[in-house]
């Protein structure tokens, strides 16, 4: 399952990828039900013995942020980002430039602050911009982008305990909580999510199962 169809609004297609992946990486189906704004914590999944695969249904669950429209908007396969909860694309048009901040003239800080301007409805966080197209996320399945988080060689060279700091703190993947008027925030908190992948890093950092073609 894959991000392709943006013809079906983002939650439909997050919802069937979660489901697919759940299936693949052999998660149970008595995980507790939890609701669209919550995730299910590292608790929730110590009754699977199995050590590997208990790390990949951690992960899987992570994914219901990482493939949240308010993340993956800013990790476009291609050279502009995409916006509200369907993918849209970015109005106006604008492009991710030499060091994914833009093109002279039109930084995405020309319109970006350090904060979410309500009255203009623009949103803004510290260091906005593009994740880098080696960290594109859209288009690509649960295994694809568990590989790309830990790979040193498209992940700014972060050991796996940096990437739990980047995604517990780091002030951007923050705003994905606090996304200002009218967007829906990512599920749960930062700090649960980053509890999430600090508890799937511990437990080996496994990835969930290629897909079948």
């Amino acid at each position: 399952m894959t991000l392709r169809g943006h013809a079906l609004p983002a939650s439909v297609l997050v919802a069937a990828c979660i489901a697919a992946c759940a299936g693949a990486s052999g998660t149970p189906p008595s995980l507790r039900a939890v609701g669209p704004g919550e995730l299910r914590t590292p608790a929730d999944f110590a009754g699977i013995e199995d050590r590997e695969e208990r790390s990949r249904a951690m992960f899987t669950e992570a994914t219901r942020v990482i493939f949240h429209p308010r993340c993956i908007n800013c990790h476009p396969n291609g050279d502009s980002p995409t916006q509200r909860d369907n993918l849209e694309k970015h109005d106006p048009p604008v492009f991710r430039g030499p060091s994914d901040h833009g093109v002279v003239g039109l930084e995405c800080t020309s319109c970006h602050q350090d904060t979410n301007l309500e009255l203009a409805r623009v949103p803004g966080a510290p260091k906005w911009a593009l994740a880098p197209l080696k960290m594109a996320w859209q288009g690509r399945s649960a295994h694809d982008v568990c590989e790309q988080i830990k790979d040193k060689d498209r992940n700014d060279n972060k050991s796996l305990e940096q990437i739990v700091d980047h995604m517990t703190n780091d002030p951007l993947v923050a705003w994905g909580w606090n996304p200002g008027h009218g967007r829906t925030p990512a599920p749960a908190t930062q700090k649960e999510f980053g509890a999430l992948i600090a508890a799937w890093v511990e437990s080996g950092a496994a990835c969930p199962l290629e897909e079948k073609k």
